[in-house]
């Protein structure tokens, strides 16, 4: 059983999509309009994210370099990428990534293959 499916109460036999981690900092005039008019941020992607066929799984706000943090499924990158591109043509946003994310039972996997290679650095 995968980390998300343990997570998430997934059975065997259930599709899970793709996760992704988006990160985004307001401009100051997002900011101002969410002071102005708050909003649960979660209501205000959920719509957005299911558009393209994803889901929302968790939003939260940060400090630091991001103003808020959201784990995400979407079925592939340019439904990612899209939502991706619809917050940056916004204006609300000035600084944002999409990554995508592997469970713990991927990276494993991931790090057999890399053992299976046969790689050599140059001059190994």
């Amino acid at each position: 059983m995968t980390l998300a499916r343990t997570i998430w109460g997934l059975g065997e036999g259930e599709n899970t999509m793709p996760y992704y981690l988006l990160q985004a900092s307001y401009t100051g005039e997002g900011w101002a309009a969410q002071v102005r008019n708050p909003r649960n941020v979660a209501d205000r992607l959920r719509p957005i994210i299911e558009s393209v066929g994803g889901s929302l799984d968790s939003v939260f706000y940060t400090f630091g370099d991001f103003d808020i943090v959201a784990i995400c499924q979407f079925p592939d990158n340019i439904s990612a990428g899209a939502v991706s591109i619809a917050a940056a043509a916004g204006g609300a946003v000035k600084m944002h990534t999409t990554t995508p994310l592997m469970t713990v039972d991927e990276g494993m996997e991931m790090m057999r293959k890399a053992g299976a290679t046969g790689y050599r650095p140059p001059g190994a």
